[in-house]
């Protein structure tokens, strides 16, 4: 009937209602924290020839010299570093691009051969090596690293 409410309520209960799932699939955080995993099984940081660890965001750049069998930062740079900062700054360079990570390499390197660095293992920390990641290589092996 038009006028009874039942016919109404049959049409609303038996529509079909709006299925919600859940996502499974990784987030690409969660993929290159697993691919850094995989090579951190296999990469390690002695004494002898420390780990250069390299991340990056969407803003710096990061690179460290890291002693795992003692657990220790011998050496470190970023773009956010005072010296480094104030070099991007006078020379209007942004600190998201190549030749600021290439400078992090280089400054890295440099506090790596003060704290009695030669050698490193070299970690792209789950990036690929292409861009930022190969520019922080680079500028590390310019700086007199060896890996």
């Amino acid at each position: 009937n038009d006028n009874d409410g039942t016919m109404l309520a049959m049409n609303t209960a038996t529509r079909p209602r709006a299925v919600t799932t859940t996502c499974k699939t990784a987030s690409r955080t969660d993929k290159r924290v697993k691919r850094h995993q995989r090579m951190r099984n296999k990469i390690a940081g002695t004494t002898e020839r420390p780990r250069l660890a390299v991340f990056k965001s969407n803003e710096h750049t990061y690179a460290q010299i890291i002693d795992d069998t003692q657990g220790v930062t011998l050496a470190a740079a970023s773009t956010l570093s005072k010296g480094l900062r104030e070099t991007l700054s006078t020379d209007n360079v942004n600190a998201k691009t190549v030749s600021a990570a290439e400078m992090v390499g280089k400054l890295v390197a440099e506090a790596g051969k003060a704290a009695g660095v030669e050698k490193v293992v070299f970690d792209r920390g789950g990036f690929l090596y292409h861009g930022r990641i190969r520019a922080v290589a680079e500028g590390a092996r310019e700086g007199g690293l060896d890996f």
